[in-house]
């Protein structure tokens, strides 16, 4: 196998040889060998391994493992204890995913601050084939079939394309120990159950399965590219705006698809959605109608389909402005002020006001109902409610106006309009100029 392994790091994964490397290991029979096979192939390796004391004793058996092999094989290791079962129960998940959290997130920043290049997991041709059969049965789309990446960001799995009995044929045949987990024996898990139960099955009745299957996933991958290529072709021509919390998209892109529906799910997907009947339906709603998702909205605003994130940061809060502030940062930008001696550039960004009319501190915050100002211009007052619809602003665009306050009076709608009270006239000694940047 270690020919076989260092071919497939030469022409698949050449960069992991010039590489700072962390391998993730449990003890078990697949990172040890992985452990082994980089070792054999001299590269530049560490251990990392989690003891989420879920398993007494033999957790702790598992760290002394894994401190030894790395003594034995002078790799330098390090060592993580977690309180996994706290962990779940504070957020609310199953024992598999807290560990699979805590395991990620240790690893990721142990990668940075140690300036590790990538990150070496033990996953082989069984997991691969576990993992599809799982997503199987739970009902999924084309990208639950194409199985584990080899290569994901920082992540490499450079045994997937080895059977778990080649991996147990090199550890026998090298006469290497090893950990076993007891809790893989139970079947109470869909994985194992798997493992145990269904694919020695699969495996009799087709003994070809895993290089049979191995071929379906790439055949599948091979068709997500295309259509991912559709895809983009869709989105290119669909989204008109795009911007940090916001996708603004085409109703009459999506309505001259075959299969809107599909497009929208592909889409969506990832931002939480699941009603998709509800999201469909927004294509033929009235403007102003909502679907949410616990993470993001997606508004139907006349022609258009806008995506908004509801998990930003919160941003009703009142700013206070000094009369000596220069620079003020607002969820619009930043506002800057500075004493003029005449208007000169005239934008919608920039407003001019007579200073010695300004109630020092002045405030920025979201308009509210009931708001009234004197709109720049105009005779008399008008409800800013009314002003925001005449504008003919979406609810999006309502929920990001912003106001600049003195006092209880409006001075300025920011970027919008002026309120006439602040006004610069021929009596005006000082000038204050606000430029929205």
């Amino acid at each position: 196998m270690i020919a076989q392994f260092q071919h497939h790091i030469n022409n698949k994964l050449p960069f992991l040889k010039q590489g700072k490397l962390l391998i993730a290991i449990s003890g078990g029979l697949d990172s040890v060998v992985l452990t082994h096979l980089c070792h054999k192939l001299k590269l530049n390796i560490a251990l990392a391994h989690c003891n989420f004391n879920l398993r007494g004793e033999e957790s702790d058996a598992d760290e002394d493992f894994v401190l030894q092999l790395a003594d034995d094989l002078d790799l330098e290791v390090f060592i993580e204890s977690f309180d996994t079962t706290s962990y779940a129960q504070e957020f609310k998940m199953s024992i598999q995913m807290a560990a699979r959290d805590l395991r990620y997130h240790w690893f990721q920043e142990l990668k940075e601050q140690l300036k590790f290049d990538y990150i070496l997991t033990a996953h082989h041709a069984d997991d691969n084939l576990e993992t599809f059969l799982i997503n199987l049965s739970r009902g999924t789309g084309l990208d639950g079939l194409t199985g584990i990446p080899e290569v994901n960001a920082s992540i490499v799995r450079p045994l997937l394309q080895f059977p778990r009995q080649a991996i147990e044929d090199y550890a026998n045949q090298h006469k290497l120990t090893w950990r076993n987990d007891s809790s893989n024996a139970s079947t109470k898990y869909l994985r194992n159950k798997l493992r145990h139960d269904v694919i020695p099955i699969l495996k009799e009745i087709n003994p070809q399965l895993l290089q049979n299957f191995q071929t379906t996933v790439n055949n599948l991958n091979d068709s997500a590219d295309i259509v991912d290529d559709a895809l983009n072709a869709v989105l290119k021509c669909a989204i008109v705006n795009i911007d940090v919390n916001t996708l603004k998209f085409k109703i009459s892109e999506f309505k001259a698809l075959k299969n809107p529906k599909a497009y929208l799910h592909e889409f969506l997907k990832d931002f939480g959605f699941t009603e998709w009947h509800d999201v469909v339906n927004l294509l033929d709603a009235q403007s102003g109608k909502q679907v949410f998702s616990p993470t993001h909205r997606l508004l139907k605003d006349r022609e258009y389909l806008i995506l908004t994130d509801l998990t930003a940061d919160d941003d009703s809060q009142s700013i206070s402005i000094a009369e000596n502030d220069t620079n003020i940062q607002i969820p619009l930008g930043v506002l800057h002020f500075s004493e003029v001696d005449t208007m000169s550039t005239i934008n919608p960004n920039i407003l001019y006001v007579d200073k010695a009319l300004l109630k020092y501190p002045l405030s920025v915050r979201k308009w509210l109902e009931g708001d009234i100002f004197y709109p720049l211009g105009m005779n008399g007052k008008k409800k800013l409610s009314k002003y925001l619809k005449d504008e003919k602003l979406s609810l999006i665009e309502k929920e990001n106006i912003w106001l600049l306050t003195s006092g209880e009076a409006i001075v300025w709608v920011i970027g919008k309009r002026a309120d006439d009270r602040f006004k610069v006239t021929d009596n005006t000694e000082q000038i204050l100029k606000i430029e929205l940047i």
